[in-house]
């Protein structure tokens, strides 16, 4: 896999944990589990943009008010939505 920062092919995928700032901007999550690409040649370990986005997605989507402090990448992303899609995308 090619890294995005250093642009070697040393980038691996790799699941780590994030924290994200709620929409409301209140609070933050941990999120476990996260899919993410980590480069053995930098250092860098990042979320490819298509992850970053479907987080925020979903974030905007959800009730985030009974949410647990932690949670895991795939317990988010089953979490019912309020809305169908982000039409402000």
């Amino acid at each position: 896999m090619i890294c995005l920062w250093c642009g070697s092919n040393e980038g691996a995928e790799t699941k780590q944990t994030v924290y994200w700032e709620l929409p409301d901007g209140l609070r933050a999550i941990e999120i476990t589990c996260t899919p993410s690409v980590s480069c053995h040649a930098c250092g860098m370990i990042y979320q490819e943009e298509e992850i970053v986005t479907t987080i925020e997605d979903q974030l905007f989507l959800i009730d985030t008010i009974h949410l647990a402090k932690s949670i895991t990448y795939d317990e988010l992303m089953s979490q019912p939505r309020r809305l169908k899609r982000n039409y402000f995308r």
